[in-house]
């Protein structure tokens, strides 16, 4: 039977051993050729770093460029896939200097980053294409649910999708989805990474990455981290990480293969929310040079312990079932400070003047899941043609517990000012003379203990999904899927002791069709249309705060929020397969839109629409033998086109910037030196709350909680000292730009980038 298929990595020969062979041969010619080119050198080179590398889904001498997906149901390399898939490889993570996923993907082409609080991990909150992401993040293609801080200690490369994704992902996923592909052990080689990391602002990073062959058919390997870093130029706020990944894999039989993977992480931080707005409508801009008001008492922590199991069966040459199981728990809280500009009123003891005001934002979250995930990869020819089926059947049942922490305040305060609940005795960061009181840190003297949980946020869903690629002939490839997902929504509230049940289910219908016409043997076009669905309370983190995403109690009968997606691009493979150029012009309308009202429990069902279109360019891999690139840029437009609030229709989405962009290039200036350097913009936004108009003035149209655009360059530069040992400088802002990321809807916080800051890698292979 004709067999076209591409292997999953276990069971194809993987592109890592060609490069070991390769690696050695290129070895051999040099040692015979003293005065071999310099171009040969780098060719060598490039070898090397992807061997060193080890990442399989990579292009061989291009490690800035992956090959392949790491979700085995895309069946086809990346270049011939009919969606716009952004991955960011190990090593391009690994020279931008960046190592927190929401510093990874800020101004990524189509991503911005979102603000939120009661159990949200600050910052790590993702908006794709105009759409709420926060809980559409996957690793090895299972959903990770919760408000989790996520680092790259173990991550071999980060896939993001465009586009709705509910045919692979299930519910959600309305702009795309973000998938995390963990390091794995492997039987093909033996090696050890072991990289030690100091800077400014007390930075120290040190990981270990290495892989151990046991025998033929046994193998392990483990990432260690341990990571410290005060936030540059805003201490006392800083951020620890320890990380332990162990991955074990086993070929019991010819057939049979199974892998246990265990995820631990803890992360410790002194959480700092940046500066606040301040300002007049529609001059309101961020406050110059916002004084650090963390208390001493603040934290934000998360613990993360996942256990995975993967078996892979091979029936025969076209039949595979595999299985992934998973069980995790995680652990998340925090007490953290914002600060919003205000007026004293008349009673404040030193009269009235211009200020801003400590306010306390809080609370925790602990999450227990189980997925079960079953794949049936079958290969059928039918008459001339191949077919690569895959049936799949998933259960996950995700349940998350929000509560809140009993946080009293015992420091005098000094101030008197009025908001939400009236007027009321404060805590001020200015004096009456525009100075900042001594002691800021510590002026709110905080006690904390855990309080009750608010909300018991639970899910279970079976779903089945069938999808297709076949050949229709050397031009032509035909890509299809559906699923659906059957669910049992339930939500316990727990409020002023009154206790509260809902509960919703049922069943959601999602497909995806695509088609890539190959007009020349490294180039084609492609048609895609997609479909995505989300329920009545589906974020997990905010209870019936339903302006949020959290349950409308009061909505009756509710139809599912529905987004169509449709993209026409085209792929370029070039530079024998080295460099991957793509371009892509899309549309999303998303329908039925369940309108939500802050933190009530009111709204109204289905009552929006909005629709956002654009163009990407993207480029990954080597532009030339010395030179590698990985950039791209989205230009979009987003609108409300239907609400019952008739002064949002025409206005943007919050949380959406019209131009977003971000580069690295490396330039290997000889054989053993390289520089490059990075660089990322996203235009001016505005702050408000999912899926609504951006945050306006009523009575002058005017948006109210803007977000500035920023531009901000890096540098790093690399040395190899010989095969085993290299060393790599980073430099992060190099303008020392003063910028920021997202905004509270109110502006009462804004998310601080970091300032300039420096640090250097000693990287050791053994």
């Amino acid at each position: 039977m004709k067999n076209s298929k591409k292997m999953p990595t276990s069971f194809r020969a993987s592109p890592l051993s060609v490069s070991v062979a390769l690696g050695l041969t290129s070895s051999l010619a040099i040692s015979g050729t003293a005065l071999a080119q310099e171009e040969a050198e780098l060719d060598t080179l490039s070898v090397e770093e992807r061997t060193l590398d080890s990442n399989p889904y990579a292009e061989q001498g291009a490690p800035y460029k992956a090959k392949y997906s790491g979700d085995e149901r895309l069946k086809k390399p990346l270049a011939e896939i009919p969606q716009n898939i952004t991955v960011l490889t190990n090593t391009q993570i690994q020279d931008s200097g960046y190592t927190d996923l929401r510093d990874i993907l800020d101004a990524q082409p189509g991503i911005t980053l979102g603000t939120g609080e009661n159990g949200n991990a600050f910052g790590d909150r993702y908006i794709i294409r105009g759409q709420e992401a926060r809980s559409d993040v996957f690793v090895d293609g299972l959903r990770d649910p919760g408000m989790t801080t996520r680092e790259s200690f173990a991550v071999e490369q980060v896939e993001i999708t465009k586009g709705p994704n509910s045919s692979f992902a299930g519910r959600g996923t309305a702009g795309g989805a973000i998938n995390s592909i963990t390091k794995k052990a492997s039987t093909e080689y033996d090696f050890a990474k072991l990289s030690t990391g100091i800077g400014s602002d007390r930075y120290t990073r040190v990981t270990l990455d290495a892989n151990k062959v046991i025998n033929d058919d046994l193998a392990v390997r483990a990432n260690l981290l341990y990571g410290y870093q005060q936030v540059p130029d805003r201490e006392p706020a800083d951020n620890e990480r320890q990380g332990l990944a162990l991955s074990g894999l086993y070929q019991a039989t010819d057939d049979l293969q199974v892998v246990l993977d265990y995820y631990g992480l803890r992360a410790y931080d002194t959480p700092d929310l940046g500066g606040y707005l301040t300002g007049e409508v529609p001059d309101r801009e961020p406050v110059d040079n916002p004084p650090v008001y963390v208390q001493e008492e603040d934290f934000l922590d998360t613990e993360v312990d996942t256990f995975t199991a993967r078996l892979n069966y091979e029936v025969n040459p076209d039949v595979r079932v595999t299985n992934t199981t998973r069980y995790g728990t995680t652990d998340n809280g925090y007490v953290a400070t914002g600060a919003r500009a205000t007026t004293t009123t008349e009673n404040d003891p030193n009269g009235v003047y211009d200020t801003a005001s400590l306010s306390t934002h809080q609370g925790w979250q602990d999450v227990k899941y189980f997925a079960n995930l079953t794949n049936l990869h079958w290969d059928v020819e039918t008459g001339n043609l191949v077919h690569q089926f895959i049936f799949g059947l998933e259960y996950t049942d995700h349940n998350v517990r929000n509560g809140t922490y009993d946080v009293e305040n015992n420091g005098a305060t000094n101030c008197v000012t009025s908001g939400r609940g009236g007027e009321s005795d404060s805590y001020c960061i200015y004096d009456s003379d525009g100075n900042e009181i001594a002691g800021l840190n510590s002026v709110m003297e905080r006690e904390i203990s855990r309080g009750d949980w608010d909300s018991d946020w639970k899910v279970r869903t079976w779903a089945v999904s069938a999808m297709d690629t076949v050949d229709l002939n050397d031009k032509w490839t035909l890509f299809g899927g559906l699923r659906f997902d059957q669910y049992d929504y339930e939500l316990d509230t727990l409020r002023n002791g009154e206790f509260t049940s809902y509960d919703d289910s049922d069943g959601l219908i999602n497909g995806h069709i695509g088609t890539t016409y190959k007009f020349r043997p490294d180039a084609n076009v492609y048609f895609s249309y997609a479909t995505a669905t989300d329920i009545n309370g589906g974020e997990s983190d905010v209870g019936t705060s339903s302006g949020y995403g959290g349950f409308i109690s009061d909505a009756g009968d509710t139809k599912p929020e529905r987004t169509e997606s449709f993209e026409l691009g085209t792929k370029w493979n070039i530079n024998n397969g080295r460099l991957l150029a793509t371009a892509a012009v899309f549309h999303i309308e998303k329908s039925d839109v369940m309108e939500g009202d802050g933190y009530e429990s009111v709204g109204t069902a289905n009552s929006g629409a909005n629709e956002t279109q654009g163009i990407e360019f993207g480029l990954s891999g080597k532009l030339t033998d010395r030179l590698s690139a990985q950039a791209g840029v989205a230009f979009m437009d987003a609108e409300i086109t239907e609400s019952v609030n008739e002064d949002s229709i025409g206005k943007t989405l919050s949380n959406f910037a019209d131009t977003t962009a971000s580069a690295t290039l490396k330039y290997q200036a000889t054989r053993k030196l390289a520089i490059g350097g990075g660089i990322k913009y996203e235009s001016k936004k505005y702050a408000g709350q999912p899926d609504t108009a951006a945050g306006y003035d009523a009575e002058t149209g005017e948006y109210s909680q803007p977000v500035p655009a920023y531009t901000v360059g890096d540098l790093f530069a690399e040395y190899r000292f010989n095969k085993d040992l290299d060393m790599r400088l980073n430099i992060g802002n190099i303008t020392n730009e003063d910028y920021y990321l997202a905004a509270y809807r109110s502006g009462s916080f804004l998310y601080k980038g970091d300032a300039r800051n420096f640090h250097v890698t000693l990287n050791y292979h053994f």
